[in-house]
């Protein structure tokens, strides 16, 4: 006569364990003559479960740890009521508790990209700056709009210019004539 072989979830029912104490115990070779059925997963014979000590038929552990809690007297009682406000007091302050942590860490990333939004604000301060000094730099002033520029003066505030050495002795001696023909 042989023995039955069971699925993992069968054998597992029928000594009364987890599903994974029979895996773990499979893996580690305990249990002898498992084969893998495609279809339906490992197959674990009942004598390899005898031969590992799992004693079959044997009442399941309780799926909830609610379970295995004492039951409450039915009247409740004053102690119970008193319990249950200090349930219902601690759990507030560890509401509190994570509400305030994640307060805080909420507060440090503001500060921190409050900080780099100011770092970058300084940055593009000091770049306005330097574009507004370049504008005012290549900008004629009003009153100098009104003036013509001596030959070889600055044309730009700040900026010297050389003069050119005289091309022949006539532009030496006499006054220089404008390209478009004008004089001087």
């Amino acid at each position: 006569m042989t023995r039955p072989i069971l699925t993992q979830r069968e054998a597992a029912a029928a000594c009364g364990v987890s599903r994974s104490t029979i895996r773990r115990r499979r893996e580690a070779g305990d249990l002898a003559g498992c084969v893998e059925d495609p279809a339906r997963g490992w197959m674990i014979p009942v004598d390899a479960l005898l031969a590992a000590g799992f004693r079959l038929n044997a009442p399941s552990p309780a799926e909830d740890p609610a379970a295995e809690a004492p039951a409450a007297p039915a009247d409740g009682g004053p102690d119970a009521a008193a319990l249950r406000a200090e349930l219902d007091r601690i759990r507030a302050e560890h509401a509190l508790a994570l509400a305030h942590a994640e307060y805080g860490q909420k507060l440090a990333e503001a500060e921190a990209e409050a900080e780099h939004l100011r770092a970058q604000l300084a940055e593009r301060g000091e770049r306005i700056a330097d574009l507004q000094r370049a504008v005012a730099a290549l900008t004629p002033a009003p009153e100098r709009a009104a003036l013509t520029p001596a030959p070889g003066g600055p044309t730009v505030p700040g900026q010297t210019q050389a003069e050119p050495a005289p091309a022949s002795a006539a532009e030496a001696d006499g006054p220089r004539r404008r390209w478009w023909g004008g004089r001087a």
